[in-house]
């Protein structure tokens, strides 16, 4: 079982292959991201539930850069990856990248103070048969000739939808790259996370790349 320390913050939804892209300021996970660098540790950033201490007065950059912030439950799905430290500016503030890699749920807190360290289970897809994985196949194909139905005015995205990278992805990795790509509000982003039958995810972002079309037409 992996280990991840979690860096939750409200409506981030990850997904496993597409990197994240983080401005750290926070004493406590600027201490995270050297932990994560120094043990090889997995960071997590998720989505929250809820907050348990808010922190309501206003403060300037200077107390901001020296004090921790609100404090949130995590949700208990979400994906993971090494951390890299892109910039460490003059006053501490770090740029950071997290190569998510993995789907990771929530097992057994091993450390709550200064940030929460957990011992995980990775989250897998249900294993598909041969005509699964064709008519996983299908959906993709189908998906990605929508996105360029709609996007045919947008050079960059038809050259990054029709790209090599883009056509050849295997159909799983597809349905979260996608589902990225698409920006999706935080809800409905947890909750194609947390489905184990990418089936069922290619076939709701489809759904949702239909009613998005229908809305453009």
């Amino acid at each position: 079982m992996p280990d991840a320390a979690l860096f939750p913050i409200p409506d981030s939804v990850n997904f496993p292959g597409v990197p994240c892209s983080l401005h750290v300021f926070e004493p406590r996970y600027r201490q995270m991201v050297r932990q994560c660098i120094d043990r090889q540790l997995l960071m997590g950033v998720c989505h929250t539930e809820k907050v348990l201490h808010h922190n309501e007065r206003e403060q300037s950059v200077k107390e901001a850069l020296n004090s921790n912030q609100a404090t949130y439950k995590p949700q208990c799905i979400f994906s993971a990856g090494p951390v890299e430290l892109l910039e460490e500016l003059k006053d501490g503030r770090m740029l950071i990248q997290v190569d998510n890699e993995v789907r990771l749920k929530l097992g057994e807190e091993k450390q709550t103070l200064p940030f929460g360290i957990w011992a995980c289970e990775e989250l897998l897809d249900a294993a598909l048969d041969e005509a699964g994985a064709l008519a996983l196949k299908q959906s993709q194909a189908k998906i990605l000739q929508r996105l360029l139905a709609i996007t045919h005015d947008n050079a960059g995205a038809q050259d990054l939808l029709s790209s090599t990278h883009w056509q050849a992805m295997p159909a799983p990795t597809f349905s979260f790259a996608v589902a990225g790509l698409l920006g999706m509000p935080p809800e409905i982003s947890q909750t194609l996370l947390e489905m184990t039958n990418a089936q069922t995810r290619l076939d709701t972002i489809l759904e949702m790349i239909n009613t998005m079309g229908a809305a453009l037409s």
